[in-house]
C-alpha cells in the first residue's frame, strides 16, 4: 500500500494548511472514538484521515463544518420573540373609570421605542458630576 502524502489530497483541498487543519480535526474525531469510513490498515489517525480525505469518503466542506460547530464557544440559537404585554395604566383610578372589555382587545396600543430613539435617549443622558468633598 503506498502513503498518503499531501499530493493525494491537494486536488480535494486546495489549501496546505486548511488540509492540515482538517485532516488534524478529523484524526481527532477518529481518536474520540468517531466511525471509520475506510479500512484502518494499521494505520495512525492522521494517515486514516488524510487517506479518507483523498478518497473522498469525506468531504472537505462537512470537515470544515464540524471544524467551525467544535471552535464555537456561543451557539445562536432562534428563540421564540416574547409576546409584548400592553403597559399597565400607572394610576388606579383610570383602570377602574374605563375597565377594558375583551372586545377592546383589538384596539390595544402598545408604547414602542425603536432603536435609535432609545440610542437618542441615551446619549442626552448627563453623566453624574463629581463633587468635591469638603474637609480634603
Amino acid at each position: 500500500m503506498a502513503r498518503v502524502t499531501v499530493e493525494d489530497c491537494i486536488d480535494k483541498v486546495e489549501n496546505r494548511f486548511e488540509l492540515v487543519l482538517l485532516a488534524g480535526h478529523r484524526a481527532r474525531l477518529l481518536s474520540s472514538g468517531a466511525p471509520l469510513t475506510i479500512d484502518r490498515d494499521r494505520d495512525k489517525n492522521p494517515v486514516v484521515a488524510l487517506r479518507e480525505i483523498a478518497d473522498e469518503t469525506i468531504t472537505p466542506d462537512d470537515l470544515k463544518e464540524q471544524l467551525i460547530h467544535s471552535l464555537q464557544k456561543y451557539v445562536e440559537v432562534d428563540e421564540p420573540e416574547a409576546e409584548t404585554v400592553p403597559l399597565l395604566s400607572s394610576s388606579p383610578a383610570a383602570a377602574a373609570v374605563a375597565p377594558q372589555s375583551s372586545s377592546d382587545d383589538g384596539d390595544i396600543q402598545f408604547d414602542r421605542m425603536s432603536e435609535e430613539d432609545l440610542l437618542r435617549g441615551l446619549e442626552n443622558l448627563a453623566p453624574p458630576t463629581e463633587t468635591e468633598e469638603e474637609g480634603d
